[in-house]
């Protein structure tokens, strides 16, 4: 009987099939890449907002506490937006005139809410609770960065799974004095050295949570 296939057929035969793992492990780690990429995570992109606000010059250069705005951050899991008429205790007497802040002042004629974009925005299927991370001595910069610098708010951390557990599983490296929690990260490396964390988290009671319904509810 003839043969069908040339002797050559073996070798491409063997380079196919190595070829193949190495384009799929090549297509697996694009993937991995891409899934902690920025135009994934959103990281370090700014958000548009109706009103480019300026939490670097509102706190860090007119010195108001994150709690004037954030309301209700010690005390629900949600920390709140403003509304309107936090931003007209200022705004009625300073900066009437500017262009800018407009759409501020026809919300307060009109008593229509400014529509603010989610920076932080995690899934319908995620639970969070601000009050309880504030409770325990998590800084604020622990998740969203010094955002007492930044000119335009933009995300500061990825906000994936495995970043929040890098966390859960070792919660006594990530507390400090809750006389800090609202400072910069400059303000909370002194409350955060090694020596001490392990006395804030005895104090604070803090334990490690990795279980699924602590978060999936």
């Amino acid at each position: 009987m003839p043969q069908i296939f040339h002797p050559s057929m073996n070798t491409i035969s063997r380079v196919t099939i190595f070829g193949a793992v190495f384009i799929v492990g090549a297509l697996g780690w694009v993937a991995y890449a891409v899934v902690r990429s920025p135009y994934v995570t959103n990281a370090g992109v700014i958000t548009q907002q109706p009103v480019p606000f300026s939490h670097k010059h509102h706190v860090s250069e007119c010195g108001i506490d994150c709690r004037y705005c954030h309301t209700s951050v010690e005390s629900s899991s949600f920390a709140g937006i403003p509304p309107t008429q936090t931003c007209m205790n200022c705004h009625s007497e300073l900066w009437v005139q500017s262009s800018m802040l407009e759409p501020v002042r026809a919300s307060f004629r009109t008593n229509k809410p400014l529509e603010w974009n989610r920076v932080h925005d995690l899934p319908d299927f995620v639970y969070f609770d601000h009050s309880i991370h504030i409770q325990k001595g998590v800084s604020c910069a622990e998740c969203h960065g010094d955002v007492n610098q930044m000119p335009l708010t933009y995300r500061a951390s990825p906000l994936q799974m495995e970043w929040c557990l890098n966390c859960h599983f070792h919660p006594e490296t990530r507390v400090g004095s809750r006389d800090a929690v609202f400072g910069s990260r400059s303000d909370t490396e002194p409350r955060m050295a090694n020596d001490s964390q392990t006395d804030w988290a005895a104090k604070y009671h803090v334990k490690s949570k990795t279980n699924c319904s602590v978060c999936h509810r």
